[in-house]
């Protein structure tokens, strides 16, 4: 905040863990330019309904209950077009709120203050106009006193919007004085140290942090003092730009022992350890490995006892549709989102004769069994509709399935995995559900998911009837790092020339997305919980003793 207010700093940039304050210091700028330094402002949201909701939710509030701040902004009224949600006036200034994602927010009157909030979200292009932040940058071209301030959690290595504009800024890390030896040094993940029991069990409350000059542990009230007693320090040199770091070892908000719970809850699973690095550590995912090879996937297959097994509780097709056939995979999924695949079918013939349609009805009525014996039915298919959109849609509104939507895969990072695109009231009276779905995360969730060795929350199983070919489909894409107008871009490209089971697999997941489903409830209805049996209470005289534990250090890089 002070950096803002620097005569000699025009670009602040804040990459950061999730919930550290990051938000807060942002509204605290646009407070003190109300207050005391009135500036024509724009604040940019990933979305324009994310800006819309900091409008309700964070920037309302503040005018509201800030002695300072009440009454500088009037109150919005219908017929008052200086202060609508989204462009808010003030004696000497204004705030304009946008989203990245629409242009024409970003492509009108000057600006000196322009506040980008989670950069790494935004899409690669506003529109047709060119990369979101370029626009925004240009609204302050003619202000000599100008400043820009961007932040984001940050995501994937050598695309990260904010980690490429921290790498330009002066790099300031905050140091804190050790308790024992009051040497100041940076919080690092590699200095987390907690106790492993002899059989190999990790207790994350006996987690310290471990000076790297003396090597005395401190306890959490002592990292809590050291952070009150920390300082920034910046580690590059860079002409107006001030860079900020700071992970969730810093914050006030989480223990020590609570960021070694979440690590031990995602290792193992790069999906989650993606997001554990990202939003808890503050830094860059780097991937192992940018395909899946398909011979271990092969060698992986095993015997069912039953077409579903007994940890699946529902079923969900992914439907990909071709000029001379359709193809169609059923997916088990149970808690976790840990899958089996159950059934893969192609129904050959012309996609514009009517004969093809009623094979593909007929498949998603089958049913399958479950090893409790109960008889599943597909719960929600999502069938693609880029190829014969009319006929796709004629389809989807006189199906006799309930849950069986029209879906449209959309390109970029960043993108939901599904989301509504037109919702009509009745399937019947006008056209049917769309659903855009974000195909570039949703592969790289099912690539990170292919490549779990454990069974447990995310694991792909596959059953002894998949032949290779199978699997060549499911890995036929290969993420690969391109350059556009100088930024870097992932895009997913064909390795082979059939990648139908991907895409089938891809919709299947979507298809999971939009049932949301409540696990616990759902396996609730499918088994018949039995009574809890309680343990025998000794009496206090003949209560046995617990032997204490062996245990032994582990350190946060050995694992």
């Amino acid at each position: 905040m002070d950096a803002v207010s620097d005569p000699g700093v025009h670009t602040v940039i804040v990459m950061s863990s999730a919930q550290v304050g990051k938000t807060e210091v942002l509204n605290n700028v646009v407070g003190f330019h109300i207050h005391q330094d009135p500036a024509p402002i724009l604040l940019i949201q990933p979305t324009l309904e994310m800006a819309q909701t900091w409008s309700k939710d964070r920037l309302a509030p503040m005018l509201r209950d800030s002695p300072e701040l009440r009454g500088k902004v009037k109150d919005p009224r219908p017929k008052n077009s200086q202060n609508t949600m989204l462009h808010k006036t003030f004696p000497g200034g204004h705030i304009t709120m946008a989203g990245s994602n629409s242009p024409a927010s970003l492509a009108s009157r000057p600006v000196r203050i322009v506040l980008f909030d989670e950069v790494d979200r935004y899409p690669p292009s506003a529109g047709t106009e060119g990369d979101p932040v370029n626009l925004g940058r240009k609204r302050t071209a003619t202000f000599w006193n100008r400043t820009v301030f961007l932040t984001s959690t940050p995501t994937v290595k050598g695309v990260s919007r904010i980690e490429l504009e921290f790498s330009q800024s002066d790099q300031r890390y905050f140091f804190v004085p050790c308790p024992h030896c009051d040497h100041f040094q940076r919080l690092v993940w590699a200095q987390v140290v907690w106790d492993k029991t002899e059989e190999g069990e990790n207790l994350p409350d006996t987690a310290h942090y471990v000076c790297e000059k003396c090597g005395a542990m401190w306890t959490e009230i002592q990292r809590q003092v050291a952070v009150k007693r920390g300082v920034w320090r910046a580690t590059a040199q860079s002409e107006g730009k001030a860079g900020f770091h700071l992970s969730e070892l810093y914050s006030p908000w989480s223990s020590l022992q609570d960021v070694v719970r979440a690590f031990l809850d995602a290792r193992g699973n790069p999906e989650l350890l993606k997001t554990w690095v990202n939003t808890s550590l503050g830094e860059t995912w780097e991937d192992e490995g940018d395909s899946v090879d398909q011979h271990v996937l092969y060698r992986r297959r095993e015997r069912y006892e039953a077409q579903v097994p007994n940890d699946a509780l529902l079923l969900t097709a992914g439907i990909d549709v071709q000029r001379d056939r359709v193809e169609m995979e059923v997916v088990a999924w149970g808690h976790g989102e840990e899958s089996w695949n159950v059934d893969y079918r192609i129904i050959p013939g012309d996609t514009a004769r009517p004969e093809v349609w009623r094979d593909l009805e007929d498949a998603l009525d089958l049913t399958y069994t479950h090893e409790t014996g109960t008889e599943f039915h597909i719960t929600s298919a999502l069938i693609d509709s880029s190829d014969q959109t009319t006929t796709v849609y004629n389809f989807v509104k006189h199906s006799r399935h309930p849950r069986l939507f029209a879906g449209k895969g959309i390109s970029g990072t960043g993108r939901p995995v599904v989301q509504v695109f037109r919702k009509q009231s009745s399937r019947a009276k006008r056209g049917v559900d769309l659903y855009h779905v974000g195909v570039d995360d949703a592969k790289a969730t099912t690539y990170a998911r292919l490549m779990i060795k454990d069974v447990g929350p995310g694991y792909c199983h596959f059953p002894m009837a998949r032949d290779p070919e199978y699997f060549d489909q499911l890995t036929a894409e290969r993420l690969v790092t391109k350059y556009h107008k100088g930024f870097a871009k992932k895009e997913w490209v064909k390795v082979r020339p059939r990648n139908e089971v991907l895409d089938c697999r891809v919709y299947a997941y979507a298809a999971l997305k939009i049932l949301n489903p409540v696990w616990t409830a759902i396996e609730k209805k499918l088994r018949t919980e039995p009574t809890p049996v309680e343990e025998p209470t000794l009496p206090r005289t003949t209560q046995r003793r617990k032997r204490p534990v062996k245990t032994r250090k582990v350190w946060a890089t050995d694992i």
